[in-house]
């Protein structure tokens, strides 16, 4: 170990013991850490997130924090294995496509509860104990499709990127939006104008086409729910055809 409780080696904040070996019972936990940190993150947003603010947060010293959470990376994996554990898994129906819509819509609740979440996810992130409780209830989901397990987490990768994707796509949005000085509306009246009148040109048959013939793209009071309903369906309908 390096100064302030560091490791010298790699090591998985989930193997290191709480607390080491004999000693007084440790003053704080790796759950009030990281309710703390979620706490800085929900309401400033995760740049807001440090070791001093978390130390600070649940009264203890800097340097002292390092004895519980050696990295800041750490600090990260217990974040995001803090919100994991919100999820509420119900008995897979048997109609996989219904039960990943179903963890799909609870993942971009979460998403929107904690908009900092899209931002950690990463294969670094991804083993904690909530974690692999997701994983395996997306598993057990998946049982009736016939396809190789392995195929199966590819699976559930790509709806977890895609949710990402669009939640990420959905808070920066939301955020332009605030910094308007005018109504989503009009500016985007004038952008249809504007295109419109490159499509008049003749010089884009085919993407004209293709806009004539599309959905109406989203628009100020439009469901997104829905649409993200949509977008998940024709994802997972790609999967157990061949």
């Amino acid at each position: 170990m390096t100064a302030g409780g560091r490791p010298a080696e790699p090591e998985v904040i989930w193997s290191r013991p709480q607390r080491a070996g004999r000693g007084p019972r440790p003053a704080h936990s790796r759950e009030s850490i990281a309710v703390e940190a979620v706490r800085i993150a929900d309401a400033e947003g995760i740049e807001a997130v440090s070791m001093r603010r978390v130390a600070a947060g649940i009264g203890a010293g800097t340097m002292s924090l390092y004895n519980y959470v050696p990295r800041k990376d750490d600090l990260y994996e217990l974040m995001v294995d803090a919100v994991s554990g919100e999820y509420a898994f119900t008995q897979p129906t048997g109609d996989w496509r219904a039960d990943l819509l179903a963890l799909a819509r609870q993942t971009r609740d979460l998403m929107h509860r904690h908009p900092w979440l899209p931002g950690l996810l990463s294969p670094v992130h991804g083993f904690s104990p909530n974690a692999l409780a997701y994983l395996e209830h997306s598993l057990d989901c998946l049982a009736p499709l016939d396809v190789p397990d392995g195929e199966k987490l590819e699976l559930v990768a790509a709806v977890n990127g895609m949710v990402s994707t669009y939640v990420a796509s959905e808070l920066a949005l939301a955020e332009r939006a605030r910094s308007l000085p005018w109504s989503e509306a009009a500016e985007a009246s004038v952008r249809a104008a504007w295109l419109g009148s490159r499509l008049a040109t003749g010089r884009y048959p085919r993407l004209a086409a293709a806009l004539t013939s599309a959905r109406p793209a989203p628009e100020p009071g439009v469901d997104m729910a829905a649409v993200f309903d949509r977008s998940v369906s024709r994802l997972l309908g790609a999967w157990g055809e061949a």
